[in-house]
Order: structure tokens, then C-alpha cells, then sequence
């Protein structure tokens, strides 16, 4: 039989079970889409039920198990930010996505702002977690006064398979109640945004072995009684890990979003506070993050409008024939120096409209406003903390187009690298988590990479480019 683990793997838009070997095949994934709902309590509340979303993984991991498969560890990844609430009776009762703005009528209750930014490592805003703990407190006060505890959402699905409650380092740094420098809960920001310490879990290591499935949960899911859950961590770390990088190496995740990150060896802010500092999955390690926002997303869906029938190589192939600079785009990508987001977004081409433009225009115009939305992000990384090696890793399904990593390369100067499985990264990096916690070595996690390297000189293009986006951010 071949020896596999279970990768759960929980992100904003849906959620997945894989099984991977200890060498990174990918035997099998299923997905399927997360279910929110509206809490008409707020102005911008999203919310999701526990009860369906375990079910729903359940369903997912019964798909990908094979009879010829045992399963030797179960771990877990999911988006950031997020959290879910467990009551006093032990049932985890409200899922808060990060996509949930619950606290944001309360954003600017709390003083002293750079306070928080000192200690988390980030500006504080409502995507993070406290704030929707306070909205909770705020306006659903019963719900909140019999909360026992809250989780991130990756380290939920495992107390739901092993009965036991911790939070993981790289999660913990997304809360605003934690120490990132110190690598602890901090006393400070509880006491700043009253949250009693008693509804904060121990804190553990990524890679840590919780110990075995509960026995109901095994039977209940077809997994064996002898597999263990190892502790996982954040989809951005755990795509990180994928990469196989050293410190002081830039790593772009190009997922829902795209995070431009480089790994520290301490804690490391910025002046200005654009940047956002993590505790890495890697134990004594940081990510110093700047994020392009709303990225592959845009490139998944506009590709779904303009090839909804096609593969990428075809789109590769019409965009070879296409000439970009006809078409621009400015779709709500974020810079870490602009002070606001740009809320409108559109295409811009001459008028009226010609014969000349196709479909691969339109993509071209995707590209372009993502390679520089990057490129910008990784200047004030560098900026902040210098970056001497010639290359950029690269991974996430937003980076299959390979005239993106092309695109890349030539604006930023370096060399784009990309590992082999990088569109699966966080189930790559969660397979050599799970190598780690049970003392596996297989070898070969450091082997060869796809490059990409600088090749046209893109500054008219660049030009071009911020012209538009200034033009819709007056609009």
C-alpha cells in the first residue's frame, strides 16, 4: 500500500481535501465551494455554519481515500484572519471568515493605533480577528458571553478530529492579541480590547503531533485509528513552505490574493506601517509581508468570462500572437504605499472600438496590472529590508499563465523560480510538514525549478500602466 496524508485545506472561496505521498505526489483532491450567509446585524458581516463545513470535509476526504492508500497523518491550512467560536457546551457554533467585517463600526475605538501595529506586526483594521470577536461582543452578547474559546479555522478542523484545543504561531500573529516579536499571547492588546485570556487556546508549534484521530471521528470518516493530526498553520506559510527557501528569500503566493513576503530571521516594521510582520511556520523565523490584494482571483474569474472552454496553453498561445500596451486595465490590485484602495476598476483601449481588439488584449491588460501591482509591493519590501539574491520563488494557481512569470521577471530584474507542483503549493508544503513532524526524509525537496529570466526592458508599459490606475483612482 502506498502511505499518504490527508491535507485539509480551508480558503476563502472554497474548501478542499487532498491526499499527498511523503515524496509530494498529489494522489487525489476534491473541493467544493464554502456556503456563507449574511448576519443583517451589521453593515458587512459574512458568517459560515461549523456543523456544514466539517461535513462537508468529511464528504470531501471520503472521495479522495483510495483502498490502496493508508493514511499516516492528517493536517490542516486555511485562509487567514479567520476564526471560529466554540461554546461552553463544546459545540463550535459561529464561523467568521476573514472576509467578515463585523467590527469595522468599531475600528477606531481602541486609541492608540500604532501601538497595535508595534506589537501584531499590522495596522489594525476589521479583517483581523479581534475585531470580529468585539463585534460578536457587541451586538450578539449572549453568543459572545458563552463563548469557552475561539480558533483559527485551520486549527478548528483539527480540534474537531483530535478533541483538542491549540493555536498555531503563524495564525495567532493574524488576531492583533499576539506578541509576534515575543512569539506570545500579548497581555497589552487583551487588556486594549477587553478580551479575557481564558477564550485564548495554548499556543503550539506548526508541526506539532496532536496525537491520533478520535475513535468516533476515524470510523465516522473511513480513516484509520493509528493516523495522527499534525498541527498546520496559515495557507500563506504553508504555500511558503512549498518553495523550499532560505532566509532573506522573496516568495510571491499568487492565490486568491497574492503576498509578497520575505523571510526574516527578526522581527522586523515598518515606519510607515504598510507592511504586515508574521511568525513564520518555521520556528524562529518571520514573514515580512506586503500584498498585492485581490490578484489571482481577478485572473481566474476574467479568464472564466474571456476562456471559460480553453486551458491555459491556449490562452499562452493567443497571448504569444498578441501585442500588450493596446488594452490596460486597472482592476483593484493594492499598492502598500497608496493610503486607499481604488474601488473602481474598468478596461481602457481606443475608441471606437477597432477590429484589432481580441480577447488576449483583455488578458494581456490582467497581466500587466498584476505583474505591477507585484513589482511595486516587492519595492517597499526591499526598500524596508534590502534583497541581494537575483531571484524571486514563485508559487500558487495564479502563476500557471507563463507570460505572467515572463512579466514579472522583466519589471522586477530577477529571475522568477517556480518548483515543481507550485499550483498546488499549500498541499506541497503541507505534505513536507507532515515529513517533518513523523521524521520522514525522502529526499529531493530541494530539487530543479522552472525559471523565468528579465528578457525586454518594460518601462513604457510601466508608464502606461500607472497613468490608467491614476485615472480611476480620480474617477
Amino acid at each position: 500500500m502506498k502511505t499518504a496524508y490527508l491535507v485539509l485545506d480551508i480558503g476563502t472561496g472554497n474548501v478542499r481535501a487532498a491526499l499527498v505521498t511523503p515524496e509530494g505526489e498529489i494522489l487525489n483532491v476534491a473541493r467544493a465551494d464554502i456556503k456563507y450567509y449574511r448576519d443583517e446585524l451589521f453593515p458587512d458581516a459574512i458568517y459560515f455554519k461549523p456543523s456544514e463545513l466539517i461535513e462537508e470535509l468529511k464528504e470531501l476526504t471520503q472521495a479522495v481515500l483510495s483502498p490502496d492508500v493508508e493514511v499516516k497523518a492528517v493536517t490542516s491550512t486555511s485562509q487567514r484572519e479567520g476564526i471560529v467560536l466554540v461554546n461552553k457546551e463544546g459545540k463550535a457554533t459561529w464561523g467568521l471568515p476573514n472576509i467578515d467585517h463585523r467590527g469595522r463600526e468599531w475600528e477606531n475605538s481602541f486609541g492608540d493605533k500604532t501601538e497595535v501595529y508595534l506589537t501584531s506586526g499590522r495596522y489594525p483594521t476589521s479583517l483581523f480577528s479581534v475585531y470580529k470577536c468585539i463585534g460578536m461582543r457587541e451586538r450578539r452578547g449572549e453568543e459572545w458571553k458563552n463563548t469557552q474559546f475561539f480558533l483559527s479555522i485551520s486549527d478548528w478542523a483539527l480540534w474537531e478530529l483530535s478533541g483538542k484545543a491549540v493555536y498555531e504561531d503563524s495564525q495567532a500573529s493574524e488576531t492583533l492579541l499576539y506578541d509576534v516579536a515575543e512569539g506570545n499571547w500579548s497581555s497589552t492588546m487583551l487588556q486594549k480590547f477587553g478580551i479575557a485570556k481564558e477564550v485564548l487556546p495554548e499556543l503550539v508549534k506548526s508541526g506539532s503531533v496532536l496525537g491520533e484521530i478520535l475513535p468516533t471521528i476515524a470510523q465516522e470518516w473511513n480513516l484509520p485509528s493509528t493516523a495522527v493530526c499534525v498541527v498546520g498553520g496559515g495557507d500563506t506559510q504553508m504555500a511558503i513552505k512549498s518553495t523550499v527557501p532560505s532566509n532573506g528569500d522573496v516568495i510571491l503566493v499568487s492565490g486568491t490574493t497574492t503576498p509578497v513576503v520575505k523571510l526574516e530571521d527578526h522581527y522586523l516594521t515598518d515606519d510607515e506601517q504598510r507592511t504586515w510582520t508574521s511568525r513564520d511556520i518555521e520556528a524562529g523565523r518571520f514573514v515580512f509581508e506586503a500584498n498585492a490584494g485581490v490578484t489571482g482571483l481577478n485572473l481566474q474569474r476574467l479568464k472564466e468570462v474571456f476562456y471559460p472552454n480553453e486551458s491555459y496553453e491556449v490562452m499562452q498561445r493567443e497571448l504569444e500572437e498578441t501585442d500588450p500596451g493596446y488594452c490596460f486595465a486597472s482592476l483593484g490590485s493594492l499598492v502598500a504605499y497608496e493610503k486607499a484602495p481604488i474601488t473602481t476598476g474598468g478596461f481602457v483601449f481606443p475608441v471606437p472600438v477597432s477590429h484589432e481588439l481580441k480577447r488576449s488584449h483583455f488578458v494581456w491588460a490582467i497581466l500587466v496590472d498584476i505583474a505591477f501591482s507585484i513589482v511595486e509591493n516587492y519595492k517597499v519590501l526591499a526598500a524596508c529590508s534590502s534583497h541581494t539574491s537575483g531571484y524571486l520563488w514563485a508559487c500558487g494557481g495564479g502563476l500557471q499563465s507563463e507570460v505572467l512569470r515572463q512579466l514579472i521577471a522583466d519589471i522586477s530584474g530577477l529571475e522568477v523560480r517556480i518548483r515543481k507542483g507550485y499550483q498546488q503549493a499549500t498541499v506541497i508544503g503541507s505534505a513536507l510538514l507532515c515529513n517533518e513532524a513523523l521524521g520522514i526524509n525522502v529526499g529531493g525537496s530541494e530539487g530543479s525549478y522552472e525559471v523565468a529570466k528579465p528578457m525586454k526592458d518594460r518601462t513604457a508599459l510601466y508608464e502606461k500602466w500607472l497613468e490608467v490606475r491614476n485615472s480611476f483612482r480620480k474617477a
